[in-house]
């Protein structure tokens, strides 16, 4: 079963972030706290929305998306940060239920695109997505700045 997230879900959204950190082998990197994730999802302004794949009574995995803006397809675009079923989990469905109905949220709010990163080295996500028709653009590299590199950068706004 897919479903949208709710506070009560907030424990168990921080488990499987912690477990797709785990799968990444980048736990070092995991701060967000609980309420963090309340605030960031359920409070005033949500940056995010997130989806679950439940089997029983246990959450098994989940998406985490928002929108962003096409500026050449004056359109908006669904932006799936994360995508992460437990590794018990998979190959019964669960990654495909969820990007499809990311696919139909993306459709039904007019969306021009929905995109996601994938890292280089997961094979096994890759030929996934590509065996649902997702097409990889290798000419496109990820920016970042975080950290002391973004504060120190902020601060020469003007």
């Amino acid at each position: 079963m897919i479903r949208p997230a709710t506070p009560a879900d907030l424990p168990g959204i921080l488990q499987l972030i912690r477990a797709l950190a785990d799968y990444e082998k980048l736990t070092h990197q995991v701060v967000v706290t609980e309420a963090q994730l309340r605030e960031h999802l359920f409070g005033p302004r949500p940056y995010a929305e997130v989806l679950l794949a439940e089997e029983g009574e246990q959450l098994v995995g989940y998406a985490l998306f928002f929108h962003t803006y096409s500026t050449f397809l004056g359109h908006p675009s669904l932006y799936l940060e994360d995508l992460f079923v437990l590794p018990s989990h998979r190959g019964q469905g669960h990654g495909k239920a969820l990007l499809a109905r990311l696919a139909r949220i993306a459709v039904d709010r007019g969306c021009g695109r929905f995109e996601w990163m994938v890292l280089d080295w997961n094979t096994p996500a890759i030929q996934f997505y590509e065996s649902l028709g997702a097409a990889l653009a290798p000419e496109w590299k990820l920016c970042r700045m975080t950290g002391d590199a973004l504060q120190r950068f902020a601060a020469t706004a003007a």
